[in-house]
């Protein structure tokens, strides 16, 4: 299955170089818990302070479970704080929502 989620960057140069710094080599904790989750493919696209998510699953994924072992994981939860340093959640976010998944309006 694909998802597409969409987050904002704070609109700072410096911040947002240092976010993708960061992503040229995440954690490779990190990189477990996504493999272990069932997530296949995972790739983030940057225009301006806005990102762009595209991820595949198999069959095993699911969004509970994903979060249920993320809140358990303390290095995850270090992760998400470090990411949060970077990130701003878009205007239609409910509190604590960061990454907000998308419709699909057209394919070809």
């Amino acid at each position: 299955m694909r998802y597409c989620f969409a987050l904002d960057l704070k609109d700072d140069p410096a911040l947002i170089a240092d976010y993708e710094r960061q992503h040229e080599r995440i954690w490779p904790e990190i990189e477990a818990t996504i493999r272990d989750a069932g997530i296949t493919e995972m790739e983030i696209y940057r225009i301006g302070n806005r990102l762009f998510m595209i991820m595949e699953t198999d069959t095993t994924f699911s969004f509970d479970a994903k979060s249920a072992a993320d809140a358990a994981n303390p290095v995850v939860q270090k992760w998400e704080a470090l990411m949060w340093t970077y990130q701003q959640a878009l205007p239609m976010a409910k509190p604590g929502e960061k990454w907000l998944i998308m419709d699909r309006i057209f394919k070809l």
